[in-house]
């Protein structure tokens, strides 16, 4: 079953092109990985699949509905606010930097949305909740605070809060990008977690050996369009892009 349909993306940034005629679509289970150089457009991509960027043209659906599609001159045209709504319910989104609420114990950072957003039982959520900080080893820091907290701890509560609203799909930016590298292993291992339970994820990482082991599928983006993508092992360690293999080799050395 496909979760995500993306049908030639584009986005500007004043007279600059981002993003060029990207079509992608994600499969209910699939990792997906996506990798490239800085400024490639893969964190706009994101932003725009994510509704926090809107598009300029292009079409994107989730679970077969449109969350934006063309109109008649090209535009990118989104649909009315109740329906973004429940589209923006499919899925979640963990970003570089935690984003955390200081003021909330650790706790309440996961359950306050459950409760507040999606009007769920306190208590069920308070249950789902403890049973998420377990799930990422986080079982003895429920009533601490994020400032009390490692940036591998505060990560792993920002997957367990992204969980807590039971997306179909979830997506990282860089999960990694702001932690030590003695931290990194943290939140790769709960991410490998998630793939082996079948997670529908979407990851833009510049861990090569995460993306080669982990994805089903790599996506390669340089100048905001997509130069190869296909099997993780393919992509990482046989690319048939000349790009594709500049890429790779400057990562390496």
């Amino acid at each position: 079953m496909k979760i995500l349909e993306v049908q030639s993306l584009r986005k500007n940034f004043g007279s600059l092109e981002v993003i060029n005629d990207i079509s992608l679509e994600v499969n209910q289970g699939e990792v997906v990985g996506i990798i490239g150089p800085s400024g490639s457009g893969k964190s706009t991509l994101l932003r725009c699949l994510t509704l926090l960027e809107t598009m300029d043209s292009g079409e994107l659906t989730y679970l077969g509905q449109k969350a934006a599609y063309m109109n008649s001159s090209g535009k990118a045209v989104y649909a009315p606010p109740d329906e973004l709504r429940k589209i923006r319910g499919y899925f979640g989104l963990v970003f570089q930097n935690f984003n955390l609420f200081p003021h909330f114990s650790v706790i309440k950072n996961i359950v306050d949305a459950p409760i507040t957003v999606k009007k769920r039982n306190r208590e069920e959520a308070y249950r789902e909740g403890r049973e998420l900080l377990a799930k990422v080893g986080l079982s003895d820091k429920e009533n601490a605070y994020p400032y009390q907290l490692s940036g591998g701890q505060q990560q792993r509560v920002s997957i367990a809060r992204a969980l807590a609203l039971n997306p179909k799909i979830l997506f990282f930016d860089e999960p990694t990008s702001a932690l030590d590298p003695e931290l990194t292993g943290e939140i790769l291992k709960v991410i490998r977690d998630l793939a082996a339970e079948k997670m529908t994820m979407v990851v833009v990482t510049h861990e090569m050996s995460f993306a080669r082991d982990v994805a089903d599928r790599v996506i390669f983006m340089d100048d905001g369009v997509i130069v190869e993508q296909g099997s993780a092992e393919q992509v990482i360690n046989h690319p048939r892009q000349e790009r594709t293999k500049a890429f790779l080799n400057r990562f390496e050395n």
